[in-house]
This record gives C-alpha cells, sequence and structure tokens, in this order.
C-alpha cells in the first residue's frame, strides 16, 4: 500500500525535536497524515483524462479562451514540429546559467514534449505524438548525470516537466514502444529520482520544484514509497514558504532547514522582518520572479494531489496558495508597497503562474480572489516561462473536470 504511515514515526519525532530543541518551531501541518491512494491513476500528472477530455472539447468546438491558447502554444518555437531535440551526456548548470552545458536545451525540449503531447491529444494527429516520442527517446539515450551547483534545480525544473509530457503520451494510445517507455522509466530513476528527492535548503522555490518532479516521476515510475517521501517533505516546506499570522509572529522553519532563531529566519527571508498580513513568502523580498515559481510548484503539487484522492486545497496549504496568490497578485497590479512590506522596493515579475490555483480555489471552490482573477485573465492566454511552466491558460482555465 501506497501510504505514509512508516514515515510518521520519523516525521513526529522530528516535529517535536523542533519543538523542544529550537526557539523557532518547524513547518509541520495536520496534512502529514494524508495518504497516496493505494494505486495511481493514469495520466496523473498535472493533468487526468477528464481534464484534457475537457480541453479537447474546448478546442475543438473553438472556444475562448482555450483556443487562443492553444494556438499560441503552436505558434510558439517550442511547439514547433520542425524543432529537433539537442540532447546530451552531462548537463552542466552553474549559478545563473554560468555555466549552461546544455541546461536550456533540456529545459525547453521537455516543455517542447510536453506541448506535442498536449497537441497529439487535442489534435488526434500523430505528427504530434511522434515528435512527443522523439524528445524524450533521445534524452532516455543520452543523458548520464547533472553536475554543478545547480543541478537539484535544473533536475527539478526539467524533471517536473518530463514527468507531465511523459504520461500523456504513455496513457493515450500514442504508439511509444514499451522498450522506450522502459528506457525513459530508467532515465527518471536512475537520473532524475535521486537528485531530486533529497530536497535542498537553498531558498524554498528550490525544493519546492524539487518536489514537484520527484511526485510527477513516482506516479510515471509506480513508485509508492517514494511519493510519499516526497509529498512529506513538500507538506514540511509549505508552510516554511507561505506565511499565515496565525504561525505566529514570525513563519515556520523548515524541517531540517536547521534555522533555529527568529533572526536566522528573518535573514532567510531576505530581510522581511515584520509579518503582519497571510500570504508573504520566503522570498518575496527577493524578487516576485523566483516567489513566482515557488507558488507555481505548490500550485502544481496541489492539482497531482487531488487527482490522486487528497485535495490539499481544500486545507492548510490551499489556505496558504489563495493568501501567496492574492497579495502578490496585488502589488503585480501596481498596488503601493506598504512601509512594513520589504526593506527595498518590489521586484516584480510574477509570470505566468496564477491560473492553476485561480481555477481550484476560485472557479472550484468559490472562493472570491478579486486580484488574483483580474492578474489571471490580464495574462491570458499565458505562455511559457522557457523553464517549467507552460501554457496553463490552455490547461486550466475554468477547468473543473
Amino acid at each position: 500500500m501506497f501510504t505514509m504511515i512508516g514515515l510518521l514515526p520519523f516525521i513526529v519525532a522530528q516535529l517535536a525535536f523542533g519543538v523542544l530543541c529550537n526557539s523557532t518551531p518547524l513547518a509541520g501541518t495536520e496534512e502529514l497524515t494524508l495518504r497516496a491512494t493505494t494505486t495511481f491513476k493514469h495520466p496523473g500528472v498535472l493533468l487526468d483524462k477528464e481534464q484534457l477530455d475537457f480541453i479537447k472539447s474546448k478546442v475543438n468546438s473553438k472556444t475562448q479562451p482555450w483556443t487562443d491558447a492553444y494556438n499560441a502554444m503552436l505558434s510558439n518555437d517550442l511547439g514547433s514540429l520542425t524543432r529537433n531535440p539537442s540532447p546530451t551526456s552531462t548537463v552542466d548548470c552553474g549559478p545563473t546559467s554560468m555555466p549552461d552545458k546544455g541546461c536550456h536545451q533540456e529545459r525547453q525540449d521537455a516543455l517542447a514534449a510536453y506541448a506535442m503531447s498536449l497537441a497529439w491529444y487535442i489534435s488526434g494527429s500523430t505528427q504530434y505524438a511522434q515528435k512527443a516520442i522523439a524528445y524524450m527517446n533521445a534524452w532516455a539515450k543520452t543523458l548520464k548525470a547533472h553536475t554543478n551547483s545547480n543541478a537539484p534545480l535544473q533536475t527539478g525544473w526539467a524533471g517536473a516537466v518530463w514527468a507531465r509530457a511523459a504520461e500523456i503520451v504513455r496513457y493515450s494510445g500514442a504508439g511509444w514502444a514499451a522498450s522506450d517507455v522502459t528506457a525513459f522509466e530508467n532515465l527518471l530513476r536512475d537520473v532524475y529520482l535521486p537528485e531530486v528527492i533529497v530536497g535542498s535548503n537553498s531558498n524554498g522555490n528550490w525544493e519546492l520544484v524539487m518536489m514537484e518532479a520527484a511526485i510527477g516521476i513516482t506516479i510515471f515510475l509506480n513508485d509508492g514509497s517514494s511519493y510519499d517521501k516526497a509529498m512529506a517533505k513538500f507538506l514540511g516546506r509549505v508552510p516554511a514558504y507561505i506565511y499565515l499570522t496565525s504561525d505566529g509572529s514570525y513563519p515556520k522553519a523548515a524541517p531540517g532547514s536547521g534555522l533555529t532563531t527568529r533572526d536566522e529566519i528573518v535573514k532567510y527571508w531576505h530581510n522581511q522582518a515584520t509579518f503582519p498580513e497571510n500570504g508573504i513568502a520566503q522570498e518575496t523580498c527577493r524578487d516576485f520572479v523566483h516567489t513566482g515559481y515557488g507558488i507555481s510548484s505548490i500550485s502544481h503539487v496541489a492539482e497531482t494531489s487531488r487527482i490522486h484522492g487528497n485535495d490539499l486545497y481544500t486545507g492548510d496549504v490551499g489556505t496558504r496558495l489563495r493568501y501567496a496568490l492574492g497579495l502578490h497578485s496585488k502589488y503585480e497590479l501596481g498596488a503601493a508597497k506598504p512601509d512594513w512590506l520589504c526593506p527595498k522596493p518590489l521586484k516584480l515579475g510574477l509570470g505566468p503562474i496564477t491560473e492553476i490555483g485561480y481555477n481550484a480555489l476560485s472557479t472550484r471552490l468559490g472562493n472570491a480572489m478579486m486580484n488574483t482573477e483580474t492578474l489571471t485573465k490580464k495574462n491570458r492566454p499565458a505562455g511559457t516561462d522557457y523553464l517549467f511552466v507552460g501554457w496553463e491558460t490552455l490547461t486550466h482555465a475554468n477547468n473543473t473536470a
């Protein structure tokens, strides 16, 4: 059975140690007791069959905003059928992509495979399926390792997207040969999963996308124990990334972070010194670009978890996500920064990351999210960040399936 029961004694001990020995409480929610389903649903990474069928019906009936979003995806350079994969045996990624040896090629090939998998499912044209398969086969036959300081982040970005594309292609009758599926499984199991499942104590967007990748990969591999391990780490990170006033006078620390004092927390939160409102994120005062990465991964994992029977949107994760989207959307839309928020001017640039959370929390659950709604509709059709986010107006706008 794919459960977290075996992890609970470890988690409880870890949380107890934080309470007894540290002045800073460790992040931990009641949702650490959630369990994975006994069998995984396929396709089941970010999108399931019902959601894919919803998208297909909207595009094929030429309904907006899905038709414009679909055409925008195909007009993007990553949506071109003439584009070809560029695999390399070692992807070497340093800070700020210096060096960049195969880094942008890997990320963009994964996104291209995802675009092709969506185009295949929507159109039924085998040319898109064949192109998606070509990307995945090329990397499965070539890639051996990720190296340098940004290897964990790079592996998270690419791994999260590969899992989405692979799930759609594998479970849609696309003609992916069994031997090639096995080769891609081996790639994800041997090259990607060991790098991401261990987590990170860097800025929170790292561990969040690493757990997003680990969760998607373990679904593709039908690896329940690793899924539970990744989900436990994700659930420990979210309360340490998005603040609620109910957390206390300052944010919690992620289990294993080593942060034990308020001063250490404030420094880690880029010198955000006071916490009077819900929704402040660990990287808000760094910039909205990186904050958007973290918010995006939280929404992606929540969406995938919902497919497998655990609706994180209705609990603590969903509450934190809703407030984070609202706060950052407000300032992205031009609201003046209050004196208490960040010691320096805000660096905006949230990115195309609001659609999934807005759809889940407002369209499905009925929460009023005025600023998030305004920003989401203003940015439609949402495109790609060329890292790990892609075409979410197409996939999730008003998608209640």
